[in-house]
């Protein structure tokens, strides 16, 4: 893998991508103050490097019929690094399982699950999460309403990471 150093541009480039992936390069190229060839060699530099690491598009879950998200913190029995992983691997398993980080303190995982509606999210549950090798205990968390999304990380022209805003 090539690596790249980032610069003003590049942290631009990365900002507006994460705004609009399907920006054109010319729009891009445009919004970041290059013109587009240049500015097609550095998205591919970035995406080689490893800091473009794919596109997707943001579904309308309810759109679908999946009208409920529960986030589930998760305890395991065991604590061996296999076992961990094992969990891991299992939840890559469940399409309904969204997101699933692994954690410190009194959960050892935190699960994103979608579901189309209670009855669904109950059935996941008791079939699948409850009878999982490993499983201690869990408790869920059902979200009301999502009051922000903001995918990616703020990014600042100078340094990477933006800075925080003072009240």
């Amino acid at each position: 893998m090539k690596h790249v150093k980032l610069d003003r541009i590049d942290l631009r480039i990365l900002r507006e991508l994460q705004k609009d992936g399907r920006m054109t390069n010319v729009d891009l190229a445009k919004h970041v103050g290059i013109s587009a060839p240049p500015c097609l060699r550095r998205v591919r530099a970035l995406e080689e490097a490893g800091f473009i690491r794919g596109y997707h598009a943001d579904v309308a879950a309810d759109k679908l019929g999946f009208g409920i998200t529960v986030f589930t913190m998760v305890s395991l029995t065991n604590h061996a690094e296999s076992d961990l992983l094992n969990f891991a691997k299992l939840c890559d398993s469940w399409p309904q399982v969204r997101e699933c980080y692994m954690m410190t303190g009194d959960a050892d995982f935190i699960i994103k699950i979608v579901a189309e509606d209670w009855e669904a999210f109950q059935k996941f549950l008791t079939h699948q999460l409850a009878g999982a090798p490993n499983v201690a205990h869990y408790k869920s968390a059902p979200a009301m309403q999502r009051t922000k999304y903001d995918p990616g990380v703020p990014i600042d022209d100078k340094n990477g990471a933006a800075p925080l805003k003072k009240e």
